[in-house]
This record gives C-alpha cells, sequence and structure tokens, in this order.
C-alpha cells in the first residue's frame, strides 16, 4: 500500500451510534511545515533562487535593467502556455500542437488585418477564436473519441503549422498599429517590469484558482490518478479534457497574437520548437508526466529558471547548444530524481500511465 493510500481506523460502532471508519492518510502525519516546504515545487524556488543570486555576482550586466525587461517579454508565451499545459499533463494527457497554433493565429491575425481589412481588435479575437477551435479539436479527439493526446497532437502539429505555412508561404505580414505594438512593450514607470505582465498575472490567478481551489480542478487531480476511478467518483471526463484542451488553444492564440506583436511579425515557422520548451518548464516546475501532481507555481518557477539560466549563458557567450543541454540535463535530473528517490525508498508506483499510455496498474490494495 502506498503513503498516501488511506487506511481505515478502528472505531467504536454499534446500533445507535451511525459512526463510520475514520480514514487517516500517512501522507498528513508529517508537520504541516515539511508538507509545505519539502517539495518539488518548494526545491525549484529554491533553485531559481540560488541561479539568480549567483547570476547577479558573477554574469556581466546580468543586473542590468533591461535583462529583466527582455527576459519577461521572451518568455510570455512561455508563461502564458504553460498555465493550461500544467492541467492537461496533470490529467495524463499532452498537447504537442500549442507552438503550431501560435503560428497559425499569428498568420491569421496578419491576413485578416492585411489582407481582410478587419481592425486590429477584430482580427486578434477572431484568431484566438480560431486558437479555441483547434484545442476543442484536440479536446474532442482526445476526450469523446477516446484516441491517445500523443498521436492527436502530433498530427495536428503538422496540420496547424501546415495551414499556417500554406496561408503566407515564404511571405511575411507587418506593419501593424504602433498603438499595439509598442503597448506589449511597454514598461510600469522607470522599472524593468513590462505591463503585458498583467496580463500573465489575471490569467496565472484565474488558472491556480480553477486549479486549487475549484472542484473542477479537483477532477483534473483525480483524472490524473485514475481516469476510471474519477468517472465513477462523478467526474465528467471526457468534458474535463475537451475544456482543457480548448483552453490551451485559446491561451496559444493570445500567444499567438503576442508574438505578432512584439516582432511587428507573422509569419507560418514563428515559435518553432516552443512546444517542447512549454512542456520542459511545465515538468521541470515538478508536474508528473504520468499525470496526478503538480502546481503552477512550481511551473512558474520553472519557467523562470529555465528563463534565468539561458539569458545568463548567453550573457556569457555560450552558444545556444550549450545552453540547450544544460537545460536537457536539469529537466532530466528533475524527472529521474524523484523516480529515484522513490525507489530507494520502497516506494516506487508498479505502474502508471501517461501520455504514453498506462505502463502497468498498481495492485489491488
Amino acid at each position: 500500500m502506498s503513503a498516501s493510500t488511506p487506511t481505515k481506523a478502528p472505531t467504536a460502532s454499534g446500533p445507535g451510534t451511525g459512526a463510520s471508519a475514520a480514514r487517516t492518510y500517512p501522507s498528513y502525519a508529517r508537520p504541516a511545515w515539511q508538507r509545505w516546504l519539502l517539495t518539488r515545487e518548494t526545491a525549484i524556488i529554491a533553485l531559481l533562487v540560488v541561479v539568480l543570486v549567483w547570476a547577479n555576482v558573477n554574469v556581466p550586466n546580468f543586473d542590468g535593467p533591461l535583462t529583466v525587461y527582455y527576459l519577461f517579454l521572451d518568455l510570455m508565451p512561455i508563461l502564458l502556455i504553460a498555465l493550461p499545459m500544467t492541467m492537461i499533463i496533470i490529467t495524463g494527457e499532452i498537447d504537442l500542437s500549442v507552438a503550431s497554433t501560435v503560428a497559425l493565429t499569428s498568420v491569421l491575425t496578419g491576413v485578416l488585418f492585411a489582407d481582410a481589412g478587419l481592425s486590429f481588435t477584430m482580427a486578434a479575437l477572431a484568431a484566438i477564436a480560431v486558437g479555441a477551435l483547434c484545442g476543442a479539436f484536440n479536446g474532442f479527439l482526445v476526450g469523446y473519441v477516446g484516441l491517445p493526446s500523443l498521436a492527436v497532437t502530433i498530427g495536428t502539429l503538422a496540420l496547424y503549422r501546415g495551414i499556417a505555412v500554406g496561408l503566407l508561404g515564404t511571405e511575411a505580414k507587418t506593419g501593424f498599429p504602433e498603438e499595439w505594438t509598442d503597448r506589449v512593450k511597454e514598461r510600469f514607470g522607470e522599472t524593468s517590469y513590462p505591463q503585458v505582465l498583467v496580463v500573465f498575472l489575471v490569467l496565472a490567478v484565474v488558472f491556480a484558482a480553477l486549479l486549487h481551489f475549484s472542484g473542477f480542478g479537483r477532477g483534473v487531480y483525480e483524472i490524473g490518478l485514475n481516469d476510471e476511478a474519477a468517472r465513477f467518483s462523478g467526474v465528467d471526463v471526457a468534458r474535463t479534457k475537451l475544456v482543457l484542451f480548448l483552453l490551451a488553444g485559446a491561451v496559444s492564440g493570445l500567444a499567438g497574437v503576442y508574438y505578432t506583436l512584439r516582432y511587428d511579425l507573422a509569419r507560418g515557422d514563428a515559435a518553432t520548437g516552443m512546444e517542447l520548451q512549454v512542456i520542459a518548464a511545465v515538468l521541470l516546475g515538478g508536474v508528473s508526466i504520468f499525470g496526478g501532481r503538480g502546481a503552477l507555481h512550481g511551473v512558474v518557477a520553472g519557467v523562470l529558471l529555465i528563463g534565468v539560466i539561458s539569458s545568463a549563458m548567453r550573457l556569457q557567450g555560450e552558444t545556444e547548444n550549450v545552453t540547450t543541454i544544460v537545460i536537457g540535463l536539469l529537466l532530466v535530473a528533475s524527472v529521474v530524481a524523484p523516480r529515484f528517490l522513490a525507489w530507494a525508498s520502497g516506494r516506487m508506483p508498479t505502474g502508471a500511465k501517461g501520455p504514453l499510455g498506462r505502463l502497468g496498474r498498481r495492485p489491488s490494495a
């Protein structure tokens, strides 16, 4: 029996008592400070602080105002998409089509604005709506048809990217309204923080409330632990997955609009490889690839950690390949370490499920 399995404590019972067996959870026998601090999320936050201190002391110009400013501008699409991706991976699914959705919505924004004559506001809203439809298509195939999300989103990754490239070919759309391109780059007064951070903070609060403080969020965790048990306990598994993929598509559409304004450019090859950056940050932030566990504050720390490492190594003159190797090693370590510790302590689960399907089943208690 695993540490999180509830055990029944004997209680007095008899006619008229109406007493039911009380449940105790051994994992909650630890003090509250240990349950809050001895977690993967806290470890990632602590590592982020250590790297920040090291970079400020040892990396030239890292503490300059432009470093923080461009760090947040560059990370904004990843921060946005990581919010719904966290919830998708907690259910044991995955979405590899988010970067292609960013490219498609960026191209649609440019085409609708430059060629169709729509105002930029209407073009952006239409593009975000298309992003939501792309996500809903993924969610329908995964939730209602029952297809594996890995296969579905590999297919739509190619489909959405192909449509984006087909709409523009080798061309690019530029010349978007300066009032909009300047707006996404504005700062808060003389600080180093761009005002677009407000959009992320609002969405982060919404997703945190949805995941951690609602019945919908509890259903997300239940699906990740055991989707069959979640279905029997009243969770609408298919609808939940549809909603999550729809949210991922809509937020990817928003990221596509941001990408267009950030670079004043709409191209079919935009955001190539971004899906891997998002998934790496989510896993580094403590979300289990097998589903059932994770928290948004750890994911945000994971995104920032990758961004800080990349920025520091770039300022030190390291190549992109070296940076990728370092981040890859860090990601592998973050995934392997908890499994190794669980194995060493004799708590390694006998099976798990995830985007690759069920690897086995836990034995009945």
